[in-house]
């Protein structure tokens, strides 16, 4: 995976963002757990969230097993 500099923060990110709007909501926490793993493992480490989506239960965290 090719990163790029987030401005001048020094951060570097893929060109490739996995938006989890849905999460929390239409997309099951399993799914949500399967689908932020696979994008992991081919790089991307730029994940879009935000506390209102699905009344904040896109960003909250499941312990995993």
């Amino acid at each position: 995976m090719e990163y790029r500099s987030l401005g001048r923060t020094g951060v570097k990110v893929s060109p490739l963002c996995l938006g989890c709007m849905m999460f929390g909501g239409k997309t099951t926490p399993a799914d949500s757990a399967a689908i932020i793993d696979r994008a992991i493992d081919a790089g991307i480490n730029f994940i879009d969230t935000a506390n209102v989506y699905n009344a904040g239960r896109s960003e909250r965290r499941r312990a995993r097993r």
